[in-house]
């Protein structure tokens, strides 16, 4: 029928065989077709069924490490087993160097073409440990200043491990971490510069209840920064 109106319409044959030109294949293999089928452009509607696995997956949460319960406060009198620090050895005085020291070597670790594989389903990459890293460093930045500013202050409570999965640690941009984590150390090594030597022993208590002095904290933290080194295969170059 569509040939008879085609010689009294010759647009009709030409607006045709364009459709037939554009006509596109596809395989149904979730329907068990044996090959490829033409779609119907005329009929105004076409459904594409796109076979298994031709988008990836949306990146599921991966499995949280085992919760670290150990009360590490223990290295400001013995050793660390893991990474051999031992807070004793440090000065305060030499913070501001220090924790720039320990900062440096994150932006190689973040530049890698691993940063974001995870050695083991419940072991942080080395991106996961880099955020962390950055959000200790601004952690203890503030609380340098609430123990100098307050009278014996309780630091709020930070929740690293659901920190660490309300901000998607294992999503975030390696070379926007770099930026973050070389900005709060530099934030974090000035908070040690200018302290008074009557500053060093004023108080302040972990909302678990463990007391520092601004000296025992500073001492502490370094401890953080120079373990998660450690963890990603870095030879800590600080105490």
């Amino acid at each position: 029928m569509s040939d008879f109106f085609e010689i009294f319409n010759p647009g009709l044959r030409h607006t045709r065989e364009q459709l037939d030109l554009e006509k596109m294949l596809v395989v149904e293999a979730d329907k068990g077709g044996s090959g490829p089928k033409p779609l119907d452009l005329d009929s105004g509607s076409v459904v594409l069924r796109m076979p298994a696995g031709a988008y990836p997956e949306p990146m599921q949460t991966p499995q949280a490490p085992e919760p670290d319960d150990k009360d590490w406060t223990f290295v400001l009198e013995r050793p660390c087993p893991e990474c051999g620090y031992l807070a004793a050895n440090v000065d305060a005085h030499d913070l501001p160097a220090l924790v720039r020291a320990a900062a440096a070597p994150w932006a190689e670790v973040l530049s890698g073409p691993d940063a974001s594989v995870r050695p083991a389903p419940q072991v942080w990459s080395p991106l996961e440990y880099g955020c962390h890293v950055r959000d200790v460093l601004r952690i203890f930045t503030v609380r340098n200043q609430l123990i100098r500013t307050e009278d014996n202050p309780v630091f709020p409570n930070w929740d690293q491990d659901a920190t660490a999965l309300d901000e998607r640690y294992w999503e975030q941009d390696p070379d926007t971490v770099t930026a973050e984590l070389t900005a709060a150390g530099e934030a974090n090594a000035a908070a040690w510069v200018d302290v008074a030597e009557s500053e060093w022993e004023r108080p302040g208590t972990r909302s678990n209840g463990s007391e520092f002095t601004l000296d025992t904290l500073g001492r502490y933290m370094l401890h953080d920064l120079v373990h998660h080194l450690h963890d990603v295969g870095v030879q800590p170059r600080v105490a």
